[in-house]
C-alpha cells in the first residue's frame, strides 16, 4: 500500500514506526491532554453533562479565526476542566497522559498549565501546583518519561494576575516547573502588556515560552522574542510569512513549538498540505512537534509525525525533528543524550510496517 504526498509516492513498508521514535513532546496543555473516554468517564460519574460535541460527535468541529469561533472552543475546553472534581480525577489525568506518552515514543514531556483555571476546586493555586507535582512524579516513576511543569498565564487576564502566576512559578524553579508561558487568544492581550510577569520568571532561570503566530501573524512572535525574550515560542507557525522574521528565528536557535493538527483544526491553514513546515525546516528553523489539545483535535503527538511524513519528510528528517524536540526541551543532560542516543538507533534499524496513519487518504 502507499501513499501519494507532493506528487510522489512512498510505501509504507520502507518507513520506521513512528510511535518508536524517540522524541520530546514540548506543547501539550493540561486538560487539553486528557483521553477521550476519560472524560466521558468523568463526566458520568459527577453527574455532568457534556455537549454533542465532546461525546458522541467527538472531535469537535471548531473555528476560531472569528472570536466566536475561539469563544466556542474555550467554551467546550472548560466543560472538559469541568469534570476534574476531585483529587484522584487530576491525578488520574496526568497518570494517563503521561502513560500515553510512554507509548507515542515520548522520553520527556513539558506540560502546560495554569493553576488559577483549578484553584477554586482544589484549595488555591499553590495547593493545585503541589498537587500537579507529585502527580508528575508518581507518573514519572511508573513509566519512565520524564516530566516538567510551565506555568501559563491567561492573556485575556489582566497582567497582574499573569505576576502573580510568575511568582508561584519561581517558587517551584527547580522542584519540577521548568518555564513559564503564556496562551490563549493571541487577539487578546498583546505580549508587551506581559513583560514584567516574565521578568519575574526570567530572573529565577525559568524559561520563557509564550504563545504566539498563530492566530496572529508575525508580529505576534516578534512581540514574544522582544518583549517576553521568548526562549522558545508557542506555535510561531506563521513566522513563514516573514523570510527576515525566519532568518532572525533560525540564526538565534529559537525553537518553535508547532501543532499541525490543531492548525487544521482551528482554521489557521485550509489543510494539511498547506502548512508552512517545510518552509520552516529548509529555513534552518527549529521545530518541536506538539499535539497542543489532543481532547479537542483529535491528534495525539504521533499524529503531528504522521502528518509530516504526509508533507514529505524522509525518516532521516523525521528524526532530525525529534532531535529538534530534545534539543528545545528543558530535559537533564542524561536524559537528552539518551534520547538523543534513541533516534539515531531508530534510524539505522530497518524500516518496517508503520502504524496506521490518521492523516493518510
Amino acid at each position: 500500500m502507499t501513499t501519494t504526498v507532493g506528487g510522489t509516492s512512498a510505501s509504507r513498508a520502507t518507513t520506521r514506526r513512528l510511535d518508536t521514535l524517540p522524541k520530546a513532546h514540548l506543547h501539550l496543555h493540561f486538560t487539553g491532554s486528557m483521553r477521550h473516554e476519560t472524560l466521558v468517564d468523568l463526566a458520568l460519574r459527577h453527574g455532568i453533562a457534556l455537549p454533542d460535541a465532546l461525546r458522541d460527535e467527538w472531535p469537535p468541529h471548531l473555528l476560531a479565526t472569528d472570536e466566536k469561533g475561539w469563544f466556542r472552543f474555550q467554551r467546550l475546553y472548560d466543560l472538559a476542566r469541568s469534570v476534574l472534581v476531585t483529587v484522584d480525577d487530576v491525578r488520574r489525568l496526568v497518570r494517563e497522559t503521561v502513560e500515553d506518552e510512554a507509548r507515542e515514543g515520548s522520553g520527556w514531556l513539558e506540560i502546560q498549565v495554569d493553576p488559577s483555571g483549578y484553584a477554586s476546586r482544589f484549595g488555591g493555586i499553590t495547593a493545585f501546583t503541589d498537587l500537579v507535582l507529585d502527580a508528575a512524579r508518581d507518573a514519572s516513576s511508573l513509566t519512565g518519561v520524564g516530566v516538567g511543569i510551565v506555568i501559563a498565564a491567561n492573556r485575556t487576564r489582566h497582567p497582574l494576575d499573569a505576576r502573580t502566576l510568575a511568582r508561584l512559578a519561581v517558587q517551584y524553579a527547580g522542584r519540577g516547573v521548568v518555564g513559564f508561558g503564556l496562551s490563549n487568544d493571541e487577539r487578546r492581550g498583546r505580549p508587551e502588556e506581559f513583560a514584567k510577569a516574565f521578568g519575574i520568571a526570567t530572573r529565577a532561570g525559568l524559561a520563557s515560552m509564550p504563545h504566539g503566530g498563530e492566530l496572529c501573524g508575525p508580529d505576534s512572535v516578534l512581540g514574544c522574542l522582544d518583549a517576553l525574550g521568548a526562549t522558545r515560542v508557542g506555535h510561531g507557525v506563521r513566522s513563514a510569512e516573514s523570510p527576515a522574521l525566519m532568518d532572525r528565528i533560525a540564526s538565534a536557535g529559537v525553537p518553535l513549538e508547532v501543532c499541525p493538527a490543531s492548525n487544521v483544526a482551528l482554521g489557521v491553514y485550509p489543510e494539511p498540505d498547506a502548512i508552512p513546515l517545510r518552509r520552516l525546516f529548509d529555513s534552518g528553523v527549529q521545530i518541536a512537534l506538539g499535539a497542543d489539545d489532543p481532547l479537542l483535535f483529535g491528534v495525539r503527538l504521533v499524529g503531528q509525525y504522521q502528518l509530516a511524513r504526509r508533507l514529505g519528510f524522509s525518516d532521516e528528517e523525521l528524526a532530525e525533528l525529534a532531535r529538534m524536540s530534545v534539543r528545545a526541551s528543558t530535559a537533564p543532560s542524561d536524559v537528552r543524550s539518551r534520547l538523543l542516543t534513541g533516534i539515531d538507533d531508530w534510524l539505522a534499524a530497518e524500516p518496517g510496517e508503520s502504524a496506521p496513519e490518521p492523516w493518510s487518504s
